[in-house]
């Protein structure tokens, strides 16, 4: 798909807005990638409401980062910091 979308009331193309990946600091990738299954606000905000973890498409996380996201989710969930499933 092309960064620009035709706009529905005039013609004129509109332009997406990147996500940033939520672990970058300062547009830079932590070194090792790693995310702490004990930081909770940060897994949450991964998370949807019934519990799942959400995809890259929608939270603009490149590959590593979510590999590393979904790690630290399902540790978390293993030792009941997180539930598995949402309420």
């Amino acid at each position: 798909m092309p960064p620009y979308q035709q706009n529905k009331r005039s013609n004129k193309p509109m332009k997406k807005a990147n996500k940033r990946d939520p672990l970058y600091i300062d547009g830079r990738a932590p070194r090792p990638m790693y995310v702490d299954y004990k930081d909770l606000d940060l897994l949450t905000k991964l998370t949807n409401r019934h519990g799942r973890i959400v995809s890259r498409r929608k939270t603009g996380c490149h590959a590593a980062s979510q590999h590393a996201v979904a790690r630290a989710i399902k540790r978390a969930r293993f030792m009941a910091l997180l539930p598995y499933v949402g309420d």
